[in-house]
């Protein structure tokens, strides 16, 4: 497919409001339950993480908000992590709990049998929202560990009820500003009974939430051969999909750098984020924000094991750049026509057409114009941030995600 004249002109137009959000826990060390493998220049605090994600910024130029988690990322004055993050010229983005490194929640957090364990975990949410209130940060992420491994462990229907108490309560913290985001993964750490096993749960209790309550969907977090993209159309048609964390994976949550290993699908999902009008950020400048609005929050949700961390997500965001200007470029009239014509391998050529074009040269062209260099990566390996910081975090402790 050639891109020219007002295709040309429409995909960059597109290309130019779409922003994604980076992990701050992408850039210490992380990686599997049998090994982690540390690296030189690993950030040592939330501010060192703020100046390695402010790199990818710089290069990509679409990367402006940085997710926190807590309480991988506490510090005494979130004031001043922030204004370091404005210097920086990015800013803070989602506030992520932790529900699963605390002995207490060795059988559940917010589901937990015991009302102790549950007002706990309730209160660990009602830190992460004067963080939010510190930061300016607008999105509160909560990820569920909680289940069972054996039949009969805990009754169901009980944890259900359980849990519909604990997220009002959490909901009830939140400024009128503020939006949860739930999210949603089918097995582990509990392998008989997830609590929020599947995005259907998740938007069940948004839906009994209210309408700030919206569904996170993660790549990594369904079951091999998961049509992803027909679950980010219901969503979409409930106006209830939050947000995104993007990743890529070969099994299970392998968490890899997003479009990796299935990039096809990375392009379907994306397409059907284009076909709903869906890719207008839900922040960024000019963008009011609504937090009962339609808007998605496209983030990374990675672990960097075995690559160097700041390219591993530069990588990442190129890539999901690369199949959204491939999304744009589907000829909806031409597809429409084939699919109402019952035309089926037309319809499907005319979705493949845009899959296999190379749009590595109209992203050149959009960075250029944009005043970065066209290649982030080699702009980046040129630059020598990671000798420098190699040199200069020396002391101290590596971040990481402290399992």
């Amino acid at each position: 497919m050639t891109i020219t004249g007002p295709t040309r002109d429409r995909v960059l137009s597109a290309l130019r409001t779409q922003t994604i959000e980076l992990p701050s826990w992408a850039f210490g060390n992380s990686g599997t339950r049998f090994k982690v493998f540390g690296s030189p220049g690993t950030p040592r605090d939330p501010f060192e993480k703020l100046s390695d994600a402010a790199q990818v910024h710089r290069y990509t130029g679409i990367t402006p908000r940085v997710s926190l988690h807590i309480p991988w990322d506490l510090v005494e004055d979130y004031g001043k992590l922030a204004a370091h993050a404005t210097d920086l010229g990015v800013t803070i983005g989602t506030i992520n709990s932790n529900l699963f490194q605390d002995d207490d929640y060795k059988l559940g957090s917010l589901t937990h049998p015991d009302p102790r364990v549950r007002a706990k975990a309730v209160a660990h949410h009602a830190e992460c929202v004067d963080v939010m209130r510190a930061t300016g940060s607008k999105e509160l992420k909560l990820w569920l560990p909680d289940g069972t491994n054996y039949p009969g462990q805990d009754d169901l229907h009980d944890r259900q009820e359980r849990l519909a108490e604990s997220l009002q309560q959490v909901y009830a913290l939140l400024d009128d500003d503020h939006r949860l985001v739930l999210e949603y993964k089918f097995f582990e750490p509990a392998f008989y009974a997830t609590d929020v096993p599947d995005w259907g749960t998740s938007l069940l209790h948004c839906l009994a939430l209210g309408e700030r309550a919206k569904v996170v969907l993660d790549t990594g977090h369904h079951a091999p051969g998961t049509n992803i993209e027909f679950i980010v159309v219901q969503l979409l048609r409930a106006g209830r999909l939050g947000a995104f964390d993007f990743n890529s994976r070969f099994y299970a949550d392998d968490d890899l750098m997003a479009g990796a290993a299935d990039p096809f699908q990375l392009f379907r999902i994306l397409y059907e984020i284009v076909r709903a009008g869906a890719l207008a950020p839900a922040h960024g400048p000019g963008v009011p924000w609504d937090p009962a609005g339609p808007g998605v929050n496209f983030m990374l949700d990675q672990c960097h094991n075995v690559e160097d961390k700041i390219p591993g997500q530069i990588r990442s965001v190129t890539n999901v750049q690369q199949a959204t200007a491939k999304a744009l470029l589907v000829d909806r009239e031409a597809l429409t026509t084939a699919q109402r014509a019952g035309d089926v391998l037309g319809a499907h050529d005319v979705f493949t057409d845009a899959f296999q074009t190379d749009v590595r040269p109209l992203l050149a062209e959009l960075r250029e114009s944009q005043g970065l260099h066209p290649d982030p990566m080699a702009a980046f390996k040129a630059s020598g941030y990671v000798e420098r910081i190699a040199a200069e975090r020396i002391g101290g402790t590596q971040a990481g995600w402290g399992a």
